[in-house]
């Protein structure tokens, strides 16, 4: 039974099906056809008989030669009709009355169907009376009646013959689309599915990836769709072993990095009681980068270890912050044609994680700033925002040559979504993951010719914000 829950065994068992479907299709006609035949021959021996009596003096013959002749043409009688005269040709003695009468003139097809599957099921020995046309023109009818076993038993062994022979038929059609059927769909098939088991069983192994072979169109179209698939599948997985590797290496960077930040940081605090004017007005700034990057240390917030800490939302002042991210920036920029410009009401206030919202801004802005800065043109980097009833929306537009086209389709993809030559495109994901986790949204509104606008929507609707 295993056997037919397969490909092969079911198609197989609906070859057999349709074959002898068609068989008892071609059965049912051929056993009417058969008995046409059959009666008609009886009527032309009938007729060749009756001439030997038209040729005889005074129309007489003895009656051995007479029962010679009807036993050759085995009937019981013949009756013929000429010229309007009906006249009983040959006779012998009758076994019974006669049971039915067929008449072979203009029968129609359903007619001869009936008929010859009401022989073929009769099982008595019946006397019947045959009618039809003499050949050649020899009268207008010719009457016969004979015993109807003989042609019961001829269609009984035509039916067997017939049977025989679609079992022999059905059965090597059968084998060979069998055959067929397995080099042409199961092998190929088969295949398929030993090399998706093989990518199943080692997925990061590049050679188990299917390799598309021109044959069916269907199966071609199929094995291709798999390829991508699996092509998909490994370098996802590639991706993810680069993300584990690099978050290892990355945990125990910070761990030395927070050691060294620590002591700078103790010497910046120190820089503070300086009476250098200069010194007093950039140590604060330098000691809140310090400190920041200290914590990035202290909580490993890299894109390739671990998930970013759940944001603490409070309220906080969005121009002071954008300021702070603006003064940060413009000291890489310095020397350049490149200008940052802040444009946000002072009194603007959002809910959000400081120290993540300034990690958004910041990469924003530190990659506007080092496209602008390579083209060296005159470039503009400027921040705006906009309060709506739901969001609080932060535009950074710059007047760039716009982002490429092969870093549209995974802008916000680690490794993937580079802008520029040697980018590894871990700011842009980064951001878009520290604005997904305060609920909102990262997106490219527009690039071209006239520059890139990127939107930081944040959303208003949360539950609770602690306050400063």
């Amino acid at each position: 039974m295993m056997f037919f829950n397969s490909l092969s065994g079911r198609f197989l068992l609906l070859t057999v099906v349709f074959i002898m479907l068609a068989e008892i299709l071609i059965f049912v006609p051929s056993v009417a056809r058969f008995r046409y035949e059959y009666l008609h021959e009886r009527l032309e021996r009938s007729q060749i008989a009756s001439l030997a009596l038209l040729a005889a003096p005074d129309d007489m013959v003895n009656p051995e030669l007479e029962a010679e002749l009807l036993d050759n043409a085995n009937v019981l009688n013949v009756v013929l009709r000429r010229d309007d005269l009906r006249e009983l040709v040959l006779s012998s003695e009758m076994p019974a009355l006669v049971a039915q009468t067929y008449d072979l003139r203009n029968n129609s097809a359903w007619t001869l169907i009936k008929d010859g599957f009401a022989t073929l099921l009769n099982r008595e020995d019946r006397v019947i009376r045959v009618m039809g046309y003499p050949v050649k023109d020899a009268g207008q009818l010719i009457e016969i009646s004979m015993n109807e076993r003989p042609l019961h038993d001829a269609l009984l062994d035509y039916g067997y013959n017939i049977l025989w022979l679609s079992l022999v038929i059905s059965s090597i059609t059968s084998l060979l689309l069998f055959f067929a059927v397995r080099r042409l769909i199961v092998q190929p098939t088969n295949r398929v599915i030993r090399q998706m088991r093989n990518f199943e069983s080692a997925p990061e192994d590049r050679n188990n990836i299917i390799q598309p072979k021109r044959g069916i169109k269907e199966l071609y179209e199929a094995e291709v769709a798999l390829q991508s698939m699996e092509k998909q599948i490994h370098k996802s997985l590639r991706q993810k072993e680069r993300l584990a590797a690099l978050g290892g290496a990355v945990s125990k960077i910070s761990h030395d990095l927070r050691n060294i930040l620590t002591t700078t940081q103790l010497l910046a605090d120190r820089m503070e009681m300086s009476d250098d004017p200069r010194v007093q007005k950039t140590a604060p700034k330098l000691v809140s980068s310090l400190s920041r990057a200290v914590n990035l240390c202290e909580r490993t917030l890299m894109y390739g270890k671990a998930e970013e800490a759940e944001p603490d939302i409070k309220e906080l002042s969005l121009y002071k912050l954008i300021e702070d991210v603006a003064e940060n920036e413009r000291l890489p920029l310095d020397g350049s044609d490149v200008s940052i410009e802040v444009d946000i009401n002072k009194s603007l206030r959002v809910a959000a994680d400081e120290e993540q919202l300034h990690r958004v801004i910041s990469n924003l802005v530190r990659n506007a700033g080092q496209v602008l800065a390579a083209r060296k043109a005159n470039g503009v980097i400027n921040l705006t925002a906009s309060d709506t009833p739901d969001t609080w929306d932060i535009l950074i537009r710059d007047n760039g040559p716009g982002l490429p086209a092969k870093a549209l389709d995974n802008l916000f993809t680690a490794f993937e979504g580079g802008a520029r030559a040697g980018g590894s495109g871990l700011g842009l994901a980064i951001s878009a993951e520290l604005v997904k986790g305060h609920g909102g949204k990262l997106e490219l509104v527009e690039t071209g010719e006239n520059g890139t606008l990127f939107r930081v929507s944040l959303p208003k609707n949360h539950d609770e914000i602690n306050t400063k």
